[in-house]
């Protein structure tokens, strides 16, 4: 902070104007060099203590309380002579209405009287302030002036009593409008008065302030002045904002009232404005210097409430940096209350046009006034606006719950991504920082509570925190990467980085200062590039880059010279560096690969550990001080060389860092080293049998004096000393993290993650139990409801749990593995419930399913198998058995489902794969090694199904619900298997995956049902039933590198979602109140569907919907008949196509026959009766749920000539002529030559009424030879799309346009 801040009212008035001149400007280098300074000078800090704030505080405020009224009187008397002038002025005007009004008659003297009672009552005021003033005479000859002064004020009060009755007569003749003109008049004198009044105080007090200055009265005097002073100062502030409140209220008024001053208002308003900004600038020097928000320091130590200094006092956060300039919420707010002094005649200015000159200068003072006071004010105001500010470590887990707005919210992550380090961030209350997935956790061990820092798109590849751990910095992977670093105190993102790495795919290692100014990033790129960014100025672009040789190999880790944090800057930007090449014959011994390095504790040394368990020395070379100014010198920059290879251990070295005076290791075999400077060890950990050490992180609380209760271990020296180092963190690569109590060795386990990706998990069927299953072998079961691991179980080598499933009692868990076991396990133990496991598949077991009956299960692999097991009785005992198995798929199963017929309530199976077909199968006649299929359909065309579900009762109509590769959503017929709707379904960015109904508890419930599913990387609500909707369902980003598996709990209320490779599993909390606001938002009726279309409901694509359904009506009456045009509301079913191929839409034969069947049988279950039209808004549902939902794209053609055809000379792929008319007549949908050449015949003009529309205008003769004319000997992609099709494509998407 600056001087100035110190000592303001210590300064001589040349110094104050020396200061003025100076510019305020933000100097961010100044700021940095001087950080440490501010921090320990402590001026002006929130830090320091209340006493002395208290009587600083009082000092300052006296002294602006005197200069207030010393200038503030003196601006009122300016402002009430002019006043006075005005108020002349408009005597005049009153005399001249006057002499109109005494024409007007006797009927106004009745007016007159009234009014003269109120001037008699005007005259008793005046009476009493008389009284008041003699009072005021009593203390003395200066008070007698000014009750004469007052006395002739009343005078002029009563001449304009009688003004006013004159006008009062005018009101009265004009009407009764004019009758509440002589009632505004009068408030308006008051009020005038009370200025007055104000006016002749102020120059009473201007009077004591002069003879004060002169030091004609006595020390004593003086002091009971003062007291007198203060006394009315407090009345006078009372009467100005009553005042100011009553010239509010009267602003109006004087507006109606004030059109006859319009003429000589200016020449006012001129002289009044000169006079006020003469005074705002007088102000304006005095108190420029008074406050400067540039040079207050904004860290974590006076940030903290003046509550929590005492608690704070232990932990020292003198380091922190300064990011003034990143809450720059508080910044412009704490600069609005510094400056409103200086702009309060801009503010003025904007009200010029509804307020008098007089009411100008009033506001101009008031609010001059106003702002003075602010700006004393304003870091108590700033303290409260800023969150991040005002912080304590406890603030985190201290915050209340979000309001529910969305309908999904984390509340919980199983897992952690081991091959990231764990951060020891509290110690006393063990507060832990991890990640997991795309998301931060900050996790408190002893509440059991978890914080989520969620921001990330993609997965977090890196973070690293600051060295008081108030800063968090995380980044993640992929093209659009996201550095941001969080405040750990409130879990508030302060700054967000983007775009930072727009070559590559995202950041692979990152780093801070000590002093947390600055961040260091490592590309993830094949040409790597090292980033320096400060962001506490939150500017968007790296201060220096640097671009590494591909020589250097693949950097994966970075770390700062916690002593020098510039050692690699230059004062231009420039980043150097130094990277000898070193091999084996440096040393002439094996030096094996690098692992991590650090800086020495105390010589100019870097340290390399190595997969070998040996140690490189650095020594770093710092050019000598009078070449340091010679940037273009190589020699003016620090070197490294390599000193020599110590030989630590044999293992090799996972985890090299430093902690107070120790240089610590950590190794595959899960020991841990201590060693002093010199690399001699101290003290080691090795009789735990740790798995290798993937992370340590000691505690930031430095440990605690040795007393007699300390059970410290000794050290390895001959003196024995105790061995004292902080307690830390341990992480290891089978993702489990302990701590290390030093006093008593005390290792604890906090928790064991899946090392290995997370595929399969199940919830309990009526409790709160969720089962997690990872490819390493594990099963875990969880309380979700009380966040609590109950029991697990390890599986054998070469075991991955791929898939789990609950049976419907919830007494057996059914378990498929990687390598093709199935497992029947008890629900509670999770021991084998049959005596051994069934392997008859030799791939990965992909679904388990069990009856409703609990008497079968079903199994799919990886082989397109389908599997079928069986309870049987023998010995009186209930055993599982193998019954057969099927391969009955030719492409991958995506879903086994059980159901139950209605007739007889027996199990019924079936199965849904890829290659298009639905199976059921017949149980009742299968047999040992014979598995009966029952029937088979083929469920789409095109596009490929990604899921099956039983649909809810919601109809009388029992349907299966299908999902599709073209974001559909169909409903076939339970028994039947008819297609029976075909809908829009959540399109967000990849189809549905996985989908499942929602559990409901109540009949109440089961009238509104809703669907959960996944995409790739999301998870979403649907309303049900699916109609299109599109405002009906949404989806958030659970697990950006993809969604393995779902689970709903039991009660409804919580989705859990398992990540696969980044080996989690997220708890998801239901919200369905949200979704269905956003519902009642997005409109009803035919609303949500208009948006759906380009240009809405009055957009052209409607309007020409609309011309081509009345001409389908028109043209099915026939277009040449005379008879009467019969005009409804509706169109046959057989124009359909064609209006769907008018508008944009070509539906195959197969898409045509949906729709007929769709709306022939949308009402038959109720009525019985079948539909054969159908009307406009029935027909923009049905095409906008049948059509493609992001149209017909280049790529999906291309994709279709990449298979069908062959590369040619130019190195497309192209299909011959007579393959291609081949093609058109044996694949696919079956087409007759004739179809065939009538579709060309429309295409190339030949029968412009349309294909067999007008058959008097069809002629095919010589059509064969026009097609070898009008079809190329080769055909691409691209001459298919546009010279066959005549569409056009669009340059930067290349999708054909419509």
């Amino acid at each position: 902070m600056s001087d100035t801040e110190e000592t303001p009212l210590k300064e001589s008035s040349g110094e104050v104007e020396k200061e003025e001149e100076k510019e305020e400007e933000y100097n961010p280098s100044f700021e940095e060099d001087n950080l440490q300074q501010s921090l320990t000078e402590g001026t002006l800090s929130w830090g320091e203590s209340q006493e002395e704030s208290q009587e600083d505080g009082e000092e300052l405020e006296k002294w602006m309380d005197k200069e207030e009224q010393i200038e503030g009187e003196e601006g009122r008397g300016e402002e009430e002579e002019m006043r006075g002038g005005e108020e002349e002025r408009r005597g005049e005007e009153e005399e001249a209405k006057r002499e109109e009004e005494e024409a007007t008659g006797e009927e106004e003297e009745a007016t007159g009287e009234e009014e003269e009672a109120t001037g008699e009552e005007e005259e008793a005021t005046g009476e009493e302030e008389e009284a008041t003033g003699e009072e005021e005479e009593a203390t003395g000859e200066e008070e007698e002036a000014t009750g004469e002064e007052k006395e002739m004020r009343r005078e002029e009060e009563e001449a304009r009593g009688k003004e006013k009755e004159m006008r009062g007569e005018e009101e009265e003749v004009r009407g009764e409008e004019e009758k509440m003109r002589g009632e505004e008049l009068k408030e308006e004198e008051e009020e005038m008065r009370n200025v007055e009044e104000r006016y002749e105080r102020g120059e009473e007090e201007e009077k004591r302030w002069g003879e004060e200055e002169s030091g004609e009265e006595e020390k004593s005097e003086e002091k009971e002045g003062s007291k007198e002073e203060g006394g009315e100062e407090e009345d006078k502030e009372t009467e100005e904002e009553e005042y100011k409140w009553e010239r509010e209220e009267g602003r109006e008024e004087e507006a109606k009232s004030g059109e006859w001053e319009e003429e000589e208002e200016g020449v006012v308003l001129e002289k009044t404005e000169r006079k006020a900004g003469k005074a705002q600038e007088e102000k304006k020097k005095k108190y420029k210097t008074t406050i400067q928000v540039d040079d207050i320091v904004i860290s974590s130590e006076s940030s903290m409430s003046r509550s929590s200094q005492a608690s704070s006092k232990s932990s020292s956060h003198s380091q922190s940096p300064e990011v003034s300039e990143i809450y720059k919420d508080i910044s412009m707010k704490t600069g609005i209350f510094e400056e409103a002094a200086i702009r309060s005649q801009e503010d003025i200015g904007q009200k010029l046009e509804d307020i008098s000159a007089q009411e100008k200068d009033e506001v101009r003072f008031e609010q001059h006034l106003e702002g003075r006071r602010k700006s004393f004010q304003f870091k108590e105001v700033s303290s409260k606006e800023s969150l991040v500010s005002i912080s304590t470590e406890d603030t985190l887990f201290q915050k209340e719950e979000d309001s529910k707005v969305y309908p999904l919210s984390m509340t919980w992550s199983f897992g952690w991504n081991s091959s990231l380090p764990v951060y020891y961030m509290r110690e006393d209350k063990r507060v832990l920082l991890y990640v997991c997935g795309h998301t931060a956790v900050i996790y408190d061990v002893f509440k059991n509570t978890q914080y989520h820092l969620q921001g990330h798109p993609n997965i977090i590849s890196c973070l690293c925190v600051s060295e008081d751990r108030r800063w968090i910095a995380t980044a993640d992977e992929g093209p659009d990467c996201l550095i941001i670093i969080w405040d750990a105190f409130t879990g508030i993102p302060v700054h967000t980085i983007f775009d930072s790495c727009p070559d590559g795919n995202g950041i692979r290692s990152i780093a801070i200062t000590r002093d947390s100014k600055f961040l260091a990033t490592i590309s993830d790129a094949e040409t790597q590039k090292v980033c320096i960014w400060k962001w506490t100025l939150a500017v968007e672009t790296p201060a220096c880059t640097l671009e590494l040789p591909k020589e250097y190999g693949f950097q994966e880790n970075f770390i700062f010279n916690p002593a020098n944090n510039r050692e690699l800057f230059e004062d231009k930007g420039i980043l150097t560096h130094s990277a000898p090449l070193l091999t084996e014959k440096t040393f002439n011994k094996l030096v094996g690969k690098f692992s991590q390095s650090v800086f020495h504790l105390k010589l100019p040394q870097i340290l390399s550990a190595t997969k070998e368990g040996k140690l490189v020395v650095w020594d770093i070379h710092y050019p000598p001080s009078s070449s340091s100014s010679s940037s273009s010198s190589v020699s003016a920059f620090p070197y490294i060389k390599p000193r020599k290879l110590v030989h630590l251990q044999k293992e090799a070295i996972t985890v090299l860092t430093t902690i107070d005076s120790y240089i610590v290791t950590g190794d595959i075999k899960g020991n841990i080293k201590f060693y002093d400077h010199t690399l001699s060890i101290v003290n080691w950990y090795s009789n735990f049998k740790l798995s290798a050490i993937r992370t340590l992180s000691f505690s930031k609380t430095l440990p605690s004096p040795p007393t007699e209760k300390s059970n410290l271990p000794t050290d390895c020296t001959l003196r024995g000393d105790l061995f004292v180092v902080r307690n830390f963190i341990i992480g290891t690569f089978d993702a489990t993290v302990y701590h290390m109590t030093v006093d008593g060795t005390k290792l604890e386990k906090l928790f064991v993650e899946p090392r290995d990706a997370v595929h399969a998990i199940s919830c309990h069927p009526y409790q709160p139990l969720i089962a997690v299953g990872s490819i390493c072998g594990m099963i875990k079961v969880w309380d979700f409801e009380r966040k609590v691991y109950l029991f697990s179980r390890a599986f054998e080598k070469g075991l991955g749990v791929q898939c789990l499933t609950y049976n419907p009692e919830g007494a057996l868990l059914g378990a498929g593995f990687t390598e093709g076991t199935v497992y029947i396990l008890d629900a509670m133990s999770l021991e084998n419930e049959s005596s051994e496991p069934f392997k008859y598949s030799k791939s990965s077991v992909s679904h388990v399913s069990f009856s409703h009956d609990s008497n079968y299960m079903a199994t799919a692999d990886a082989n397109f198998t389908v599997a079928v097991y069986v309870v049987v009785v023998k010995n009186g005992q209930r055993v599982w058995e193998y019954l057969a198995r099927l391969r009955s798929h030719r492409n991958s199963i995506r879903s086994l489902l059980f159901g139950v017929h209605l007739d007889s309530n027996e199990p019924r199976l079936l199965s849904l794969g890829k290659d298009r077909f639905l199976i059921e199968y017949n149980l009742v006649k299968s047999y040992k090694d014979h598995l009966d299929v029952l029937d088979i359909h083929r469920t789409d065309q095109g596009n490929y199904p990604t899921c099956m579900i039983w649909y809810p009762p919601l109809t009388k109509e029992l349907f299966l619900l299908i999902c599709n590769s073209g974001y559909k959503v169909k409903l076939f017929n339970a028994t039947t298997k008819m297609c029976r709707k075909t809908l829009l379904g959540p399109a967000y960015g990849s189809p549905i995956e996985q989908a499942q109904v929602l559990p409901v508890k109540s009949t109440l419930e089961l009238q509104k049902r809703y669907l959960v599913f996944i995409n790739k990387d999301k998870v979403g609500l649907q309303i049900l039933p699916v109609d299109g909707n599109p405002h009906k369902t949404c989806a958030i980003v659970c697990h950006p590198n993809g969604v393995a598996g779902l689970a709903l709990s039991h009660d409804g209320h919580f989705a859990f979602t398992a990540g696969g490779q980044d080996r989690s599993v997220v708890q998801w909390k239901i919200n369905l109140a949200a979704l269905e606001a956003a519902v009642s938002l997005g409109g009803e009726d035919l609303t949500p569907f208009y948006g759906l279309v380009s240009g809405g409901r009055e957009g052209k694509f409607y309007r020409e919907l609309e011309d081509y359904f009345y001409y389908s009506q028109i043209r099915s009456q026939g277009i040449d008949t005379m008879e009467t045009r019969q005009v409804s509301e509706h169109i046959c079913l057989s124009e359909m196509p064609f209006v769907m191929r008018a508008i944009g839409f070509y539906p195959s034969e197969e898409k045509i026959e949906d729709m007929f069947n769709e709306i022939k049988f949308s009402e038959y279950v109720e009525t019985g009766k079948l539909i054969d039209k159908i009307n406009l808004p029935d027909f923009l549902k049905v095409y906008l749920n049948h059509r493609p939902p992001f149209g017909n794209t280049m790529d999906g053609i291309q994709n279709s000539f990449d298979v069908l055809g062959f590369t040619n000379s130019e190195g497309k792929k192209a299909i011959r002529r007579e393959d291609f008319l081949n093609l058109l007549l044996t694949k696919g949908e079956h087409m007759t030559e004739e179809e065939m050449f009538d579709c060309f015949a429309t295409l190339f003009g030949l029968t412009p009424e349309g294909w067999k529309s007008e058959p008097a205008a069809t002629c095919t003769q010589g059509l064969e030879i026009c097609l070898q004319k009008e079809l190329p000997e080769e055909i691409t992609a691209e001459i298919f799309t546009t010279e066959i099709l005549g569409l056009t494509l669009a340059n930067s998407s290349e999708e054909p346009n419509q």
